[in-house]
């Protein structure tokens, strides 16, 4: 698949089943994600991926998080969020590394690591895996970010999810990028 017609066509796959990607699939989804537009190379990105037993600490990880903000959450609210990370067999964790630079204030390294994250997910789309991306508390979290071992110029930017689409692809509508543009002045 081209580049544009990734980038036209590319949809979030919420149901996702094994086969997570391959090693050579994940090599270039990371490679993808290297490209991300880089103001002065600092590459403020880096990638956690969570497969196999590692989605259970990851699981046990969202449960005691939870918990730490609602010690009175119930058992089937505890049982979901140790349950999230089964939703697909791969998780990568998008986390951008701030670095203090004159010329690259925190925010541009903040929308580059988002960047390689998109990239992640387009790149998932060309290669026929399914992915989605998704935020939500848990990645705001304190105990969270502290038990992926997030470093104090570290923050979250999303967890993608990643697998095999399980069932059919939903059409989206067609765009009209006159509806978000225009010439200026």
């Amino acid at each position: 698949m081209d580049a544009i017609e990734a980038l036209h066509n590319r949809i979030s796959s919420p149901l996702l089943t094994e086969p997570a990607p391959n090693a050579e699939q994940l090599d270039s989804l990371l490679k993808a994600a290297m490209r991300a537009p880089d103001h002065k190379m600092l590459k403020p990105w880096r990638f956690l991926i969570i497969e196999g037993a590692g989605r259970q600490a990851f699981g046990d990880l969202l449960a005691t998080a939870a918990q730490a903000r609602d010690p009175e959450i119930d058992d089937e609210a505890l049982e979901k969020a140790r349950n999230k990370p089964f939703r697909a067999p791969m998780i990568i964790v998008a986390i951008a590394c701030i670095t203090e630079h004159p010329k690259v204030p925190e925010i541009e390294q903040i929308i580059t690591a988002g960047a390689a994250a998109n990239n992640i997910v387009t790149a998932a789309y060309a290669l026929g895996l399914g992915a989605y991306w998704r935020t939500g508390t848990p990645a705001f979290d304190e105990t969270v970010m502290k038990g992926l071992g997030l470093a104090e110029n570290e923050q979250t930017i999303g967890f993608i999810y990643l697998g095999t689409p399980d069932g059919r692809s939903r059409r989206l509508p067609e765009l009209d990028p006159t509806e978000c543009s225009r010439h200026w002045p």
